[in-house]
């Protein structure tokens, strides 16, 4: 089939194929997304005169929420995975690593005395077999991060643990480097289900470290760098609102207003009873 022959009809069922077969609606709503991309440059072109992507929300995404786990699941999991891989618990979590980052990680790039890990390479892997090391995300991915003093013992005793030419942080139990699915069927989803959470991603990790970050008084900007990110609007899909947060914020608005009004004397009338005074006299 060629570009000018592609219809409406053929793009509707090219979607639903792929909903059908499984694809999450996200991955779906992106390739839908790239589709369109390109026949608009086919209309630019002059092959076609209509874009035959007009299907109504299909473009949208709407990814599910995410859990964010409380610090005691955090540590639960940590202990539960066992010395192998508990620093890459707490570095993915504290330090709100990519799985793809922390497996390329080195000893080198860990300094106990600042807190801090380098993150300057990830690692991918070809779909001939194999792995590759190269460059971050993105451009902002390539930065340095800070993590809590907490995790530093744990931290030293990973490092204490290595042989001296180590090269990496973190590999398989042969020596090799990390797969993700060879780590989640050999470790991750043991833990999950020893700790009873079952369902949890590794990146749920890294989701819940930056809401541990925003909670304790982050900004978007900060986020940004501290994730790699390179838009504000990647960084705002980390910040949730829970009902502690929202609480705590709440109380501190009324404590502000609070000393405000102390300051001028103005007397702290009740609202409703303002407006049911205004509404009599009226």
């Amino acid at each position: 089939m060629t570009v000018a022959e592609l219809k409406i009809e053929a793009v509707r069922r090219w979607r639903k194929k792929l909903l059908d077969n499984g694809v999450s609606p996200v991955t779906t709503s992106k390739a839908y997304r790239l589709l369109r991309a390109i026949m608009n440059t086919a209309i630019d072109d002059g092959l076609i005169r209509r874009n035959p992507c007009r299907i109504k929300g299909a473009s949208t995404e709407e990814s599910p929420e995410r859990p964010v786990l409380t610090v005691h699941q955090v540590y639960a999991l940590a202990e539960t995975i066992g010395p192998r891989y508990c620093a890459l618990i707490l570095l993915a979590t504290f330090a709100s690593l990519r799985w793809a980052e922390l497996a390329a990680l080195t000893p080198q790039d860990i300094d106990l005395a600042a807190c801090t890990v380098r993150v300057t390479r990830q690692i991918s892997y070809p779909p001939g077999g194999g792995h590759t090391f190269g460059p971050p995300k993105s451009r902002a991915g390539r930065r340095v991060v800070s993590f809590p003093d907490l995790i530093v013992p744990d931290l030293r005793e990973h490092l204490d643990g290595l042989s001296r030419d180590a090269a990496r942080l973190f590999t398989s139990p042969d020596g090799q480097p990390l797969r993700h699915s060879n780590f989640y069927r050999r470790a991750w989803t043991p833990a999950l289900t020893a700790t009873g959470l079952v369902g949890t991603h590794l990146h749920d990790l890294r989701h819940t470290g930056n809401q541990f970050t925003a909670d304790a008084g982050a900004n978007p900007r900060e986020l940004m760098a501290r994730m790699g990110h390179d838009s504000p609007r990647a960084a705002l899909i980390y910040l949730h609102s829970s009902a502690e947060r929202q609480r705590d914020l709440a109380n501190k608005v009324g404590k502000n207003v609070k000393a405000a009004l102390s300051k001028t004397g103005t007397p702290r009338r009740s609202g409703t009873r303002v407006a049911r005074n205004q509404r009599n006299a009226s």
